[in-house]
């Protein structure tokens, strides 16, 4: 690893850009065209020094694919020619990548200066919980040194090793001026108030400024949604920086009688709550459909609320241009669900078609009726409806290109509320983390405000009878979702303790919900494992989403019975203390 490098000059005054940038996963020419367009700017703006996010140049996280030795070497290939280009006398780089030394591999930030690599440190903190997965593919890195640039003194502690205080008491001890911290953060709701108390920790312990420079943009599930800052080491807040948006941002250091200080930097006001989440879900939806290549996205139109609140996302998102919404009624379709869709297709400006289902439903009915003779009819007919809508769907998505956007909620998933190779249909679903009381809120929500750069329409774009009337699948006469699920407002209650607090069934009765009730939702929660498993992948808002953050078997017996849990009998607890739990995680 290279060491420590010295400048032979020092300096009092330091210009460093801040590139919270989007990087693709693989995207090597990409990713390094973004680096050096940033780099670019922050030349013109008279930076000495340009920083990037954590594994910037192969895009973050990039799984198993980092194991790949050609992709290890293409990656060491692509920083090699970057560190050519700054021979030039330009600002100097701080880029993160995957590297290789002495047979193992780290996640690694690099400083790219005077035409060389100069200097590289690992990440020592792997985080290996939730979305993360970092000791199945990286190394554990040494506790590191500060590196030198132009005579200051910088440590580098990488994302996770702030979350706890071991690698900047080192760096501190070791003589770092001040901490710039490279991050690949996931968004979840009320992340970035955690993010700013871990950095105030650090601060106070090391009496350090911190840079906290977080990527943007979404990967698959997760999004990234920037919000970088500066912490002075007086605690103050020396920058903000914009969420959920790629900005190259000038911040100076000057160094006073009491350390290095930043004295100038942006102050954005960041939104909060649903607007954050509504804002995550918008930008996942994007990037998946841009990254992947995809002309647009079709979707169902159903006239009722989930369908609606996707399509406003798609229009914000893409552009109402790129979004084609289709109803697909039977005989079960209302028209008040009929007149809502086309209403709520109209605000949005999106191309709307109706395609009727019932050739394709009677047909297909017609074809099992001398296996299903004797026998009532029940779920099965129902599903038929589902399914021929998925495979309508679906084939204009494969004729026309443009990916299929699948509309169930969380309320939904959890409990399996939803047709396998029906509605389930498609490629990604941006409200797949967001219960049905936050549904409500987020339409609520985008008929009086948009985020910023979304280019669907302003003001009311759902139709209020869309959000007041009655859930239903409409799948049969009268039909209400309420018939088969608790109260949304009490179903997602339950579910929230049950899948994001892991609470027992005794407890949650304590809270005032009916024992029986809760026993229902966790068991249709257990069941329902098969079918999240075949899911669409969906933007992650919540501090547990299905998939990455929560993990169950699909074959599970367990059940809570909601009696309350005796004291373990520590008479037949092991003698012998059963070893290190970090060895044994190990």
């Amino acid at each position: 690893m290279a060491g420590m490098i010295a400048s032979p000059a020092r300096t009092d005054r330091l210009v460093l850009a801040l590139a919270q940038t989007r990087s693709t996963v693989g995207d090597l020419v990409g990713n390094s065209a973004i680096v050096r367009a940033a780099r670019a700017e922050a030349a013109a703006k008279g930076a000495d020094l340009v920083m990037f996010p954590e594994l910037n140049l192969a895009g973050y996280p990039p799984e198993d694919l980092v194991l790949k030795p050609a992709f290890q070497e293409a990656c060491r290939t692509a920083a090699e020619d970057l560190a050519r280009e700054t021979a030039d006398g330009g600002p100097a780089l701080l880029i993160g990548l995957p590297w290789v030394e002495d047979g193992n591999l780290y996640n690694a930030y690099a400083l790219l200066a005077g035409g060389r690599i100069e200097a590289v440190r690992f990440k020592v903190d792997l985080p290996n919980y939730g979305v993360f997965d970092e000791k199945r593919v990286f190394a554990r890195g040494h506790l590191p040194g500060p590196i030198v640039f132009k005579g200051v003194r910088i440590g580098i502690p990488v994302c996770e090793d702030i979350w706890t205080d071991e690698v900047c008491e080192c760096l501190a001890e070791t003589g770092a001026e001040m901490l710039l911290v490279p991050n690949g953060s996931p968004y979840w709701h009320g992340k970035n108030d955690e993010r700013v108390q871990i950095a105030l920790s650090r601060v106070m312990e090391t009496e350090l400024p911190l840079v906290y420079l977080n990527q943007i943009g979404g990967q698959d599930e997760l999004v990234f949604d920037g919000a970088s800052f500066v912490l002075n080491a007086d605690r103050s807040l020396a920058v903000q920086m914009p969420a959920f948006e790629s900005r190259v941002s000038i911040c100076t250091f000057e160094r006073g009688a009491d350390g290095w200080a930043c004295v100038n930097g942006e102050r954005a006001v960041l939104p909060e709550g649903d607007e954050a989440d509504y804002a995550a879900c918008v930008l996942g939806l994007r990037d998946y459909v841009e990254k992947n290549g995809f002309p647009g996205v079709v979707m169902g139109l159903s006239g009722g609320i989930d369908s609606a609140l996707c399509a406003a996302m798609a229009a914000d998102a893409l552009g109402p241009e790129r979004v084609h919404c289709i109803m697909l009624p039977f005989r079960y379709t209302s028209q008040e669900s009929l007149s809502d869709a086309k209403a709520c297709a109209d605000a949005l400006r999106v191309r709307y078609d109706i395609l009727p289902i019932a050739p394709a439903v009677e047909g297909m009915e017609q074809i099992l009726a001398p296996l299903f003779a004797g026998r009532a009819r029940d779920l099965t007919e129902e599903n038929l409806q589902s399914r021929v809508r998925g495979t309508l769907l679906m084939s204009v998505s494969n004729k026309f290109g443009p990916m299929l956007v699948t509309t169930g909620n969380k309320s939904e998933m959890s409990v399996g509320y939803a047709t396998i190779y029906g509605d389930m249909n498609g490629g990604f679903n941006p409200i797949k983390d967001l219960y049905k009381m936050q549904v409500f809120r987020l339409c609520h929500l985008r008929n009086r405000w948009k985020p910023d750069g979304a280019l669907g329409p302003d003001g009311v774009v759902i139709p209020e009878n869309i959000i007041t009337k009655p859930p239903s699948a409409e799948l049969r006469d009268n039909q209400k979702d309420e018939d088969s699920l608790p109260a949304y407002p009490v179903l997602d209650d339950i579910l929230s303790c049950l899948v994001e607090q892991e609470m027992r069934v005794s407890d949650i009765v304590a809270r005032g919900h009916d024992l029986e009730t809760v026993k229902k939702v966790e068991r249709l929660l257990y069941l329902a494992e098969y079918k999240r498993r075949q899911s669409a992948p969906g933007v992650k808002v919540t501090r547990k989403n299905f998939g990455r953050d929560r993990r169950y078997p699909i074959i599970n017996r367990f059940r809570d019975s909601g009696c309350a849990m005796r004291t373990p009998d520590l008479s037949i607890a092991p003698k012998k203390p059963l070893g290190n739990p970090e060895r044994f995680e190990e």
